[in-house]
């Protein structure tokens, strides 16, 4: 499988042959695991104060006064403690012991991130995630635009390339979260956009674009190629990130 080295002004300065991951089979099966794994290990522990409800000084009155033996207030006759009870304890409250983390195996998790890999060359997925790209996939430039420290420049790179459509589809996308989440810091929703991968370092003056993720290679995981545990994103490499994902 080859591809096409795009220079910054959209030219095609030569043709290259695209690892060897890319010919990996699609498991969807494995990447939502993975995803799935992933996310779980940012969710925290959460849980009730372990006597609540129950520091009362409720006790039953016993058999003979035809009442039921449930715990009742020393000053009256009101139930208490008992999840049946007004101000009772819950019957089954969430627990900080609970266990929160997914695994999976390690062979598991590497095929799926090479799974991943292969489905963002997959136009048929890629299309199905909705990204607006023109020419084919995946998106090669050349190594100098590790080196862009300008967004505008960068906005300029990304549309001589034919995908930064899917960048104002992603801000076009941005809407008010419908429901309780837009009170409790998760106020907006926006779809994603491109994943940009570098050898060397992130490239910084894309971060601010809607949609857009930043990473390395050595940072790049699965949950970055398939968001919300759907394959296909649009992808741009640069060459040297290639040449180093060989190695991965």
């Amino acid at each position: 499988m080859k591809a096409q080295v795009k220079t910054l002004d959209g030219g095609v300065t030569k043709s290259i042959d695209l690892p060897e991951i890319f010919s990996e089979e699609y498991r969807p099966d494995l990447i939502k695991k993975a995803v799935m794994a992933l996310q779980s290990t940012r969710r925290q522990p959460h849980g009730t104060y372990p006597f609540a409800g129950i520091c009362s000084s409720a006790v039953g009155w016993g058999s003979g006064r035809g009442s039921s033996h449930v715990p009742r207030l020393k000053n009256g006759s009101r139930a208490a403690k008992v999840p049946q009870a007004k101000g009772g304890r819950e019957a089954h409250p969430p627990k900080v012991e609970k266990v929160l983390i997914k695994d999976i195996n390690q062979k598991e998790k590497q095929k799926a991130f090479r799974s991943a890999v292969a489905a963002s060359v997959n136009e048929e997925l890629v299309k199905g995630r909705g990204h607006l790209y023109e020419g084919a996939v995946p998106v090669v430039i050349e190594d100098k635009f590790e080196t862009i420290s300008l967004t505008k420049d960068v906005i300029t790179a990304l549309t001589t390339a034919g995908v930064y459509n899917d960048i104002v589809r992603a801000k076009d996308s941005k809407k008010v979260r419908a429901g309780r989440g837009k009170m409790r810091g998760r106020r907006y929703k926006q779809r994603k956009s491109l994943l940009i991968v570098t050898a060397e370092k992130p490239l910084l003056a894309a971060r601010n674009l809607a949609g857009v993720d930043v990473v390395t290679v050595d940072q790049l995981n699965v949950e970055h190629l398939a968001p919300g545990t759907q394959a296909g994103r649009l992808t741009v490499w640069t060459e040297s990130a290639l040449v180093r994902l060989e190695g991965r």
